[in-house]
């Protein structure tokens, strides 16, 4: 019964995706929420702008339909698929206003850092309080030993600090065509493949959904991008991630897993403090995926790279947890 599920979601998901993307991205251009680029970014990328984005909100509409569905086929949708549902939902709609702003507005840097980072740590909030509620561990499984981390109440500072990092994470990692899409269902599907060796099949449909959400959003994400995610869709791949990760109780696997989030990040602050404490700049340019840009990749190849050396931590992270 399982098997069939979890197969209808990915199709369902990437099905939702594919169809309704042709009737939405017209939709998105005749409102002109095209992208607008950075100036400081690569002079590539300048011929991407007008491209529709907010194209995230397809990936969100898809992955809840298609979660509360395929569920419902075998229980009824309980606190773990609303956890996830209430953090992708709660992202998205940060990363909505984020993009919203950047266009209609016209305020290209969009939310300031404050109240972007006040409406993250006010949904990983939320949600660590609906955990203590219902009793979940406060322990985090230390990889390869057999001890765990007894957090107590800390673990709520942990709870902020995992989602507002992913999200952010994946965020930065946004910024070429595919890239996430692709990275983002390699990672998901390790995750859907750890919550079914535990029985988590809530956790696993949902992961399963996600990936065939955003591999129907690469049919028209991949280069050349005919539409981006944006904020929308990135946030909530980065806070729904985290979300799996902690329910799984694998929240240390998903810095292997999702190391390609985090090398991102890493290559950003090293930047960042080498250019402040030196003077001298480590990249040619951060994130890491636009340094390879400036040193003579194209972009298709960055990306394919990045998914690769994505789909070989997935594998040790599963390795890992599920074999060591």
């Amino acid at each position: 019964m399982m098997e069939k599920v979890v197969l209808f979601t990915i199709i369902m998901a990437f099905l939702i995706t594919v169809l309704l993307s042709p009737l939405f991205i017209p939709f998105l251009r005749r409102l002109k929420f095209g992208q607008s680029i950075r100036d400081e970014g690569p002079e590539s990328h300048q011929k991407k702008s007008g491209t529709p984005t907010m194209g995230g909100i397809l990936i969100i509409i898809s992955i809840i339909a298609t979660t509360l569905v395929m569920t419902g086929k075998y229980t009824e949708p309980g606190s773990d698929t609303y956890l996830l549902i209430l953090v992708t939902f709660g992202y998205g709609l940060l990363g909505f206003l984020d993009d919203f702003i950047k266009i209609a507005l016209k305020r290209n840097l969009g939310l300031t850092s404050k109240q972007k980072l006040l409406g993250q740590v006010i949904i990983a909030l939320v949600f660590y309080f609906v955990l203590k509620s219902i009793g979940f561990s406060t322990a985090i499984k230390i990889p390869l030993t057999e001890f765990s981390l007894e957090l107590g109440p800390l673990y709520a500072f942990f709870i902020v600090f995992w989602l507002v990092g992913f999200s952010n994470a994946v965020n930065l990692t946004d910024g070429l065509d595919g890239l996430v899409s692709g990275t983002a269902a390699i990672a998901f599907g390790a995750f859907a493949i750890l919550a079914w060796s535990q029985s988590q099949y809530e956790v696993a449909v949902f992961s399963v959904a996600v990936v065939g959400a955003v591999l129907g959003f690469l049919v028209f994400n991949a280069h050349p991008a005919k539409v981006f995610m944006g904020d929308t869709g990135s946030l909530a791949l980065g806070g729904a991630i985290a979300a799996v990760a902690i329910l799984t109780k694998t929240e240390i696997i998903l810095l292997v897993i999702g190391g390609i989030f985090v090398i991102e990040t890493l290559s950003v602050i090293l930047q960042v403090i080498s250019f402040k404490l030196t003077g001298k700049r480590i990249f040619r340019m951060s994130p890491l995926h636009h340094h390879y840009e400036l040193v003579g990749w194209s972009e298709w190849r960055v990306v394919a790279t990045f998914w690769a050396v994505g789909l070989l931590f997935a594998i040790l992270g599963i390795y890992i947890e599920v074999w060591v």
